[in-house]
């Protein structure tokens, strides 16, 4: 809840109100999470174990599935049901998130992005855009 010491100093009544309904409702926004769910399912925590050790792992989720024992649509149900996700955008996620922690440490955005399997800085900064709502750039250019 929000006092008058809240409302901006010569901004109306009716616009300050605006404001501070505007303000709370980007607040309440989630946050992109920067912790990836670990599937309980032993299949699957297997299938996500191989790809944490490997990111940049290039081989289809249909053939990673068929080394992991079960279908991939069994897989698939299993990811959505334990991570909230399907298999590739958890995938996606790994990918994110390892370049995201590279970057913070010091490697270029290139280098990150390449090291855990984009083909291009471009497709890095798209997908990261879409998760993040930023550019890697600006992202680590915002106060914390």
């Amino acid at each position: 809840m929000h006092g008058a010491d809240d409302v901006p100093f010569g901004v109306p009544e009716l616009e300050a109100r605006v404001i501070l309904v505007i303000v709370d409702q980007i607040r309440s926004l989630p946050v992109a999470p920067l912790q990836l769910p670990a599937p309980r399912d032993g299949r699957a925590r297997r299938l996500a174990e191989a790809l944490e050790r490997d990111p940049a792992e290039r081989t289809s989720l249909e053939e990673l599935s068929l080394r992991a024992g079960p279908s991939k649509r069994t897989l698939e149900r299993v990811f959505r049901a334990e991570t909230g996700m399907s298999l590739g955008r958890w995938r996606q996620q790994l990918r994110l998130l390892r370049a995201l922690r590279a970057a913070a440490g010091g490697e270029t955005v290139t280098a990150a992005a390449i090291d855990v399997g984009y083909d291009s800085t471009s497709a890095f900064i798209h997908a990261f855009r879409r998760a993040f709502g930023t550019t890697p750039r600006r992202y680590f250019a915002a106060p914390s």
